[in-house]
């Protein structure tokens, strides 16, 4: 009887403890809201456009996750004063004719011109990493894309040639109903909505890079890596917080340190089961 009275104080210990653990030991993912569409409720300035299309250059559309000082995307500050000589580059094979449009073009249809040393690994800068921005969970609408080109365009120095929306076309405002949010709906969209691809391989991922470890693989080794670790708990760690443990073969500061606030749980989740292998598509 004693023996028993052991065998369950142990057990209820255990539950605790491990309650506990999983309560207050584990790091807490609280993601910003998911992004919705910016809508317009009446006339707007052209300052109060670019403005807008600051906040969705830093915020919906994703775009300094890879566009930023750590060297994974070309830096866009001066894309509106290079265009014109980009235009000229035999390696461009797009439409575009002015700055604006090739800015636009560069968005919708990436791969029109791959900055060297930019594309694709095995593309000889060909084909470009980064999504059509106007569909999949980014998602832009025609005036949001029209609002990051005034954005890009005015901070390049360069005469703003965007045409100002309409007050009905669907651009920005804090007072708007909240239209669809676009939350990627699969593992695969979610890698391609945060620019996994640009570093990393899987086979969810048609064309990776090298520049980070190759996420097909991590989910066999992930439950050694870190003492009192679970597998899924240090690729969760290695997401929110890249610099906790660095790969061997590989660079700290290399990641974005700020998709705890970039992601929502559900797209979290999804690409924490997709490189355990417990997630197809």
């Amino acid at each position: 009887m004693g023996q028993l009275l052991k065998i369950v104080v142990f057990s209820l210990c255990v539950v605790c403890g491990f309650a506990g653990y999983t309560t207050f030991g584990l790091p807490l993912i609280i993601p910003e809201a998911p992004p919705v569409e910016e809508k317009l409720t009446g006339e707007i300035t052209m300052d109060q456009y670019i403005a807008l299309g600051k906040k969705i250059f830093e915020g919906k559309g994703t775009c300094t996750l890879c566009h930023n000082s750590l060297g994974r995307a070309p830096l866009l500050e001066q894309v509106a004063q290079v265009a014109p000589e980009r235009l000229k580059d035999p390696r461009y094979k797009g439409k575009a004719t002015t700055t604006e449009e090739y800015i636009h073009e560069s968005m919708v249809e990436p791969s029109a011109y791959v900055v060297a040393g930019f594309g694709k690994k095995g593309t000889n800068d060909t084909v470009s990493p980064m999504p059509n921005i106007s569909k999949g969970a980014i998602g832009l609408s025609d005036v949001e894309i029209g609002a990051v080109i005034a954005f890009l365009q005015d901070v390049g120095g360069t005469e703003v040639t965007v045409a100002l929306p309409s007050g009905d076309a669907g651009a920005g405002s804090t007072e708007e109903e909240p239209a669809e949010i676009k939350v990627a709906e699969n593992a695969k969209e979610a890698f391609s909505k945060f620019g996994c691809d640009t570093c990393h391989m899987h086979p969810l991922i048609e064309e990776g890079g090298d520049m980070g470890p190759d996420l097909g693989k991590v989910g066999a080794t992930a439950g050694t890596r870190k003492e009192g670790y679970s597998a899924e708990r240090f690729i969760r760690e290695s997401i929110v917080n890249p610099n906790a443990v660095i790969a061997e073969g590989f660079d700290a500061d290399t990641m974005p340190d700020d998709f705890a606030t970039q992601m929502t749980v559900s797209e979290l989740d999804m690409i924490i089961n997709a490189i355990l292998g417990n997630e197809s598509s």
